[in-house]
């Protein structure tokens, strides 16, 4: 299992030297990865109509193209994952070209979640279509993996028509592992079918256990496995741990429940735990290393 960190992205603030520190930090620690959420607009829960979300205009979110170009030059190691991005609100090739950019810079340090998300205000205001958000992800996979790997293409689809042209520079490898967050049965069946791997926010094994079986069914439905569970899988499940009271028995019991249960990767989530601080941020990622002997 790899171990990596959620981003304190709605916590630790914006100081560019603060958010250096942070992440040299959990680098020197042995992670393996850094996970941050993102969000482009947040409401006012007292526009009309009200608003029920758990986040607002009051949250604060580094956009993670941006974020994570400014980390590539200040670390060599840690890998990037978007957790998620909300893939059918952008434009697609944008995103192509954006998400290539940011693996060579990289060196192809970076893995790309995307989602549907839950933010009607955002696909609002970004000219989304909120209603065919599942319809459009689909199409827009499909457009991302032509265009990291083909230096010219010509697509027709509903809602994306390219003629002969192409994005530069394409990504190291031609291709940029895609991972899907979501719980719901359509996003697990389109993940089975679509994606590198699955992105779950549940807060325990036994909350997941349903959706990991049917996830394993629909896979199979694809001649796939996971990659965890089966040492011949295609198909990762990065698994998030929240601090919650800080209890190492609790922790440690976490992560062997989702060991056991085939999770390939592991991000240590510190939000909403009521760190006040970059030191307590730092001291919670040190703790956790200990806890697992990450090195």
């Amino acid at each position: 299992m790899k171990f990596g960190v959620i981003y304190p992205q709605n916590e630790l603030g914006h100081d560019p030297y603060v958010i250096r520190d942070y992440v040299q930090a959990v680098e020197a620690l042995g992670y393996s990865h850094l996970t941050a959420y993102e969000h482009v607009l947040g409401a006012n829960p007292d526009r009309p109509g009200g608003w029920q979300g758990p986040y607002t205009y009051e949250d604060e979110f580094i956009e993670p193209f941006v974020l994570f170009s400014y980390l590539a030059a200040l670390t060599s190691r840690l890998e990037f994952v978007t957790g998620i991005l909300i893939l059918p609100q952008r434009q697609t090739a944008l995103v192509a070209k954006q998400a290539a950019c940011l693996d060579v810079l990289s060196g192809g340090r970076f893995r790309l979640g995307i989602g549907l998300g839950w933010n009607k205000v955002e696909y609002v205001v970004l000219n989304g279509e909120f209603h065919r958000r599942g319809r459009i992800i689909e199409e827009q996979i499909d457009l991302l993996r032509k265009l990291w790997s083909q230096p010219l293409v010509n697509y027709q689809g509903t809602w994306h028509n390219i003629p002969d042209a192409g994005i530069n520079p394409l990504p190291l490898k031609r291709s940029i592992p895609l991972w899907m967050g979501g719980h719901a049965e359509p996003v697990l069946k389109r993940a089975a079918r679509l994606a590198d791997g699955w992105l779950p926010g549940y807060k325990s094994v036994e909350d997941a256990l349903p959706a990991l079986d049917k996830l394993d069914q629909y896979l199979e439905q694809s001649g796939r496995k996971r990659s965890g569970r089966f040492k011949d899988g295609d198909f990762g499940t990065e698994v998030r741990l929240p601090y919650g009271g800080g209890n190492l028995d609790v922790w440690k019991k976490l992560v062997d429940g989702w060991q056991e249960v085939g999770a390939t990767h592991l991000s240590f989530n510190p939000l909403n735990a009521g760190l006040n601080s970059p030191e307590d941020h730092i001291r919670s990622v040190r703790l956790f290393a200990e806890m697992v002997e990450i090195r």
